[in-house]
């Protein structure tokens, strides 16, 4: 299934939205094959982005997560857009639509553009951050050994030996 691209300015927009939209998509009881399809592939989508924790995945066109980050937002859009043609969702997507389209006039968001902002994507294919750009974005890398340091820490802490009492017989 295809899923039409979003500039990086509807990306900015999308992200602030994408907790209604699934929200909304929760909470929908008859579904079909292509709702399930385009839910299912925008989580998976979000995962792999690391839940969209990364410093600049949205804003940084530089960012290794800014690709994956089109992606689920493009997804979430995708869904939206399909809910709107279902019964039962059908009213309120229309709501949510027109919310968000008027934030995307009121941002300016169609003229921000970027190098994947032409891109379609599908849900047969799962876009991968470049992990090998990571070492050369700063923020993602700093973001990625502090991680690293907390774990160790929080291991050391957890697993280290016992250290002798002084005085136990």
């Amino acid at each position: 299934m295809q899923i039409p691209s979003l500039t990086h300015g509807q990306m900015a927009v999308m992200a602030r939205y994408r907790g209604d939209i699934l929200d909304l998509a929760q909470r929908q009881t008859v579904t079909n094959p292509s709702f399930r399809r385009l839910y299912n592939h925008g989580n998976l989508q979000f995962t792999y982005c690391l839940w969209g924790l990364m410093p600049g995945s949205l804003g940084d066109e530089e960012s290794p997560f800014n690709e994956c980050s089109h992606a689920y937002l493009a997804t979430a859009k995708a869904l939206l857009a399909h809910m709107a043609t279902m019964p039962a969702a059908e009213r309120q997507a229309k709501a949510l639509i027109s919310d968000i389209d008027a934030d995307m006039v009121r941002s300016g968001a169609s003229w921000i553009l970027c190098q994947f902002s032409g891109e379609a994507f599908s849900t047969g294919a799962v876009i991968e951050p470049r992990w090998r750009d990571m070492v050369f974005h700063l923020p993602s890398l700093a973001a990625l050994l502090v991680t690293m340091a907390a774990l160790m820490t929080a291991a050391w802490s957890i697993f280290r030996l016992p250290s002798p009492r002084a005085g136990t017989v």
